[in-house]
């Protein structure tokens, strides 16, 4: 069976995978269990119908294996590769019941997947040098997969949850008293617990840059919709300007109007990071299927 990354315990990936199961397949696939024999034996094969790359095809093995550890599983490509339109990039053989109850779910995975692993791919190559990074924006229960699809498909992981870094967002700002406030209330409660964790500041303008420059004690300062879209395109004169007072003291991120379209011109300001929360929350599915045969 294909490994999982080290980010995704298999324990909850088959939890995941059950609730899964149940709220498709609840009490029984009545349209399977009344049109196919409980003998009959089928292949099928995992089409591309687009190109992109690939991502969760170790999940969909987990699935498939969820319904009816007999089916056999093989593939012909692996999880971040890239793939063609026509390509068949693996097969499933056995009882043709566990077949067709599965075949939704996992393609969905697969789909989903593939489709953040594709956007990802395209962005950090657009992008480069600067690095892409994907958002909290995640559908609740995913977050685990959507993450590693972005990592299939070349672009980092931000932070996970609320819980491996901190990131100090406007509300945190206007509720703590300002900037130096919860800059200074972040590091007596990191002292206080004695835990290390990078820092990270957002600003929305010129003059919040300047204050973070005043008070340090950060890692990282998020330039949050500094590159601003206009009749005549993208601006980024504030977002370059930001990073030029910041000179290097501290790594950068931009964020906010994130585009395949515009991450060019806003890795042509420097910047270091570019956080896009469109690679999980407004995924395209990459077009994927299975088309079944009798064995």
């Amino acid at each position: 069976m294909l490994p999982l990354p080290d980010s995704i315990p298999a324990a909850d990936l088959d939890v995941l995978l059950a609730r899964a199961l149940t709220e498709d397949i609840g009490p029984g696939d009545v349209t399977t269990l009344a049109t196919i024999p409980a003998d009959c034996r089928a292949t099928a094969h995992f089409l591309a119908k687009e190109d992109g790359v690939l991502a969760g095809l170790a999940v969909a093995e987990r699935a498939f294996s969820a319904v009816d550890p007999s089916l056999a599983v093989t593939w012909a490509a692996a999880d971040g590769d890239l793939v063609t339109h026509g390509t068949v990039f693996g097969a499933v053989e056995g009882a043709a019941r566990s077949i067709l109850m599965i075949e939704r779910l996992a393609l969905n995975l697969m789909q989903r997947m593939s489709g953040i692993a594709t956007a990802a791919h395209r962005m950090a190559e657009a992008a480069r040098p600067a690095t892409i990074l994907d958002t909290r924006k995640t559908v609740p229960g995913l977050r685990l997969l959507d993450k590693w699809a972005v990592r299939l498909g070349g672009a980092q992981n931000h932070r996970t949850g609320l819980y491996d870094m901190v990131l100090i967002k406007d509300n945190h700002i206007a509720a703590a008293g300002g900037i130096e406030a919860a800059i200074q209330a972040t590091h007596a409660y990191l002292d206080a617990q004695a835990r290390t964790l990078p820092i990270e500041i957002e600003t929305r303008t010129l003059d919040e840059v300047e204050d973070v420059l005043r008070v340090g004690r950060v890692d990282r300062v998020l330039l949050d919709n500094m590159a601003r879209p206009t009749d005549a395109g993208l601006d980024t004169t504030m977002l370059a300007e930001a990073i030029r007072r910041i000179d290097g003291r501290f790594a950068t991120e931009a964020s906010g109007n994130v585009t395949l379209d515009t991450v060019t011109a806003i890795a042509a300001t420097g910047v270091d990071f570019i956080s896009s929360g469109a690679l999980t929350h407004s995924v395209c599915a990459l077009d994927l299927s299975l088309k079944i045969a009798l064995a």
